[in-house]
C-alpha cells in the first residue's frame, strides 16, 4: 500500500496553496458521486540530482482533458495551461526525489443528484514522494480476478474516472486477501483486459502481444511509449484479444503505467510464467525506460519536461 505525505504545495480553486488548505466538504458532489477524472503523472529526479524529469507532461495533459470531456466539465484552462501550472507547481515544491502528480477533475457544487451538466467545475493538483508502486527489479505474482473489467458503454473506459475504480479497488482487494501482488481483469467477452490499475503485455515467441484499445482498456500513455520502443527495437508486435490461456503458456509478461512503471510478473493463478524470472524482452524495455526518465542519453528525450530545481537560500 502507498502512502505518503503530501508536498507542501497545491493548485487548488485557482491559486496555489498550502497543501493542508486544499480542501472539500463532505457534501460535494464529486465525492457523494465519482464525478471526477484524475492524472498519474510521474516526475524523476535526473542523474544530475537538480532537475525533476516529467514523463510525457504534454500528453498526461490532453488525456486529462480528455477524460474532462466525459464529466461534460467545463474550466477556463487547456491542456497546455495545465502542463503549465503543473511546472509551476514542481518548482514551488523543489523536491529531490521521485515524484507522482495527481491532477484531478471533479464536480464541486454541493448538489444532491447524479447528473453532470450545471455543477461547477474545479481543477485540483497536488503531489507526492513515490518510488516503486509495485515491484519492479523482482517478477510480482498476480491472479485473473473474478471481478470484470467495466465495460465502455457503461462507464468510459477510455477516461480515468474517479467512480469507476471501485472495479480496481474490488479485483485488487481479492488478490491481495489471495496472497497475490495483483489482478488480471477479463472484459465482458472473457477475454483479458488488463491488470487492476495497470495495462498488460505478454510475450510469445518473441512477439510483444498487448490488448487492444477497444477491449475495454485504458488508452495508457507508458503503453503507446512501450509500443514505440519495442519497433525501434525490432520486437515483433501484436494488438490482439489475447485469451486467458495465453496468460498460462507466455514466455514473458508484465503490466506497465504510470504507478507500476514496468512491472514483470513471475506468474499468474500460481502458474510460472516462462521460467519465473525477468525476461530479455521485459529486461531491455525497462532498460530503456528507465535510462530516459533519468536523463541518460536517449533518442527519446523529447518525451521529458525537465524542470530545473532550484533550492530556498540556506536548503541543503
Amino acid at each position: 500500500m502507498v502512502q505518503s505525505k503530501l508536498l507542501p504545495y497545491a493548485f487548488f480553486e485557482g491559486e496555489f496553496v498550502p497543501a493542508d488548505q486544499a480542501k472539500v466538504s463532505i457534501a460535494t458532489h464529486a465525492l457523494q458521486y465519482g464525478t471526477g477524472v484524475f492524472g498519474g503523472i510521474r516526475g524523476y529526479l535526473d542523474r544530475d540530482g537538480e532537475t525533476i524529469n516529467i514523463f510525457r507532461l504534454p500528453d498526461h495533459a490532453r488525456r486529462l482533458m480528455q477524460s474532462a470531456r466525459f464529466l461534460r466539465a467545463e474550466l477556463p484552462y487547456d491542456a497546455d495551461r495545465v502542463a503549465e501550472i503543473i511546472v509551476e507547481l514542481v518548482k514551488r515544491n523543489a523536491p529531490t526525489f521521485d515524484i507522482y502528480i495527481r491532477p484531478f477533475i471533479y464536480k464541486a457544487d454541493l448538489e444532491l443528484g447524479p447528473k453532470l451538466k450545471g455543477i461547477r467545475d474545479e481543477l485540483a493538483i497536488y503531489m507526492i514522494p513515490l518510488q516503486e508502486y509495485l515491484p519492479i527489479t523482482h517478477p510480482i505474482r498476480l491472479m485473473v480476478s473474478s471481478w470484470r473489467r467495466v465495460e465502455d458503454n457503461i462507464v468510459p473506459s477510455r477516461g480515468k474516472v474517479s467512480g469507476a475504480y471501485i472495479n480496481s479497488a474490488l479485483a485488487r482487494d481479492q488478490a491481495e486477501e489471495c496472497g497475490f501482488d495483483d489482478a488480471i481483469m477479463l472484459n465482458a467477452a472473457g477475454k483479458v483486459a488488463e491488470g487492476s490499475g495497470a495495462n498488460l503485455f505478454i510475450v510469445r515467441g518473441g512477439a510483444l502481444i498487448t490488448t487492444p484499445v477497444t477491449a475495454d482498456i485504458l488508452e495508457g500513455i507508458t503503453r503507446r511509449s512501450l509500443l514505440e520502443f519495442a519497433r525501434d527495437l525490432g520486437i515483433p508486435i501484436e494488438e490482439r484479444e489475447i485469451d486467458r490461456s495465453e496468460l498460462y503458456i507466455c514466455d514473458e509478461a508484465f503490466l506497465c503505467g504510470t504507478g507500476v512503471q514496468i512491472a514483470p510478473i513471475g506468474s499468474i493463478d500460481g502458474r510460472p510464467v516462462g521460467n519465473g524470472q525477468i525476461g530479455p524482452i521485459t529486461a531491455r524495455l525497462q532498460q530503456v525506460f528507465f535510462a530516459l526518465v533519468r536523463g541518460e542519453e536517449s533518442p527519446y528525450q523529447h518525451y521529458l519536461t525537465r524542470v530545473k530545481i532550484e533550492q530556498p537560500a540556506g536548503a541543503r
